[in-house]
């Protein structure tokens, strides 16, 4: 691993329900020098639109911008995937104007 120091921004976590059923897994994708943070996830298609996806972020983005490094957290999705942008929104997640190569970029400060 390039950043030893830093394996919580290059850890899968994994997503499970009280009785440990595995729903999905989020990650970020490193930290950047400016103290940005890029999470990806995803949710197990039978336990989608239960809220699970918004849960997790929201608990793994309020865990990451109450680190003393991190000044943002950002995100993107595929274009037509409603679904994730707006898990996104309720995370308090604003658009940022930029296309990354999945798709919108969405970022949140603290």
């Amino acid at each position: 691993m390039e950043h030893p120091d830093q394996w919580e921004w290059f850890a899968i976590w994994v997503i499970e329900s009280k009785d440990g059923i595995h729903i999905g897994d989020l990650c970020f994708k490193g930290l950047g020098p400016a103290g940005s943070a890029e999470i990806g996830y995803g949710i197990s298609e039978e336990f989608r639109d239960k809220g699970f996806a918004t849960e997790a972020v929201d608990a793994a983005v309020n865990w990451a911008l109450a680190q003393p490094d991190v000044k943002s957290v950002e995100a993107e999705t595929e274009p037509d995937n409603r679904a994730s942008q707006r898990v996104l929104e309720k995370c308090g997640f604003v658009p940022t104007g930029a296309i990354g190569e999945e798709g919108p970029r969405f970022i949140k400060t603290n």
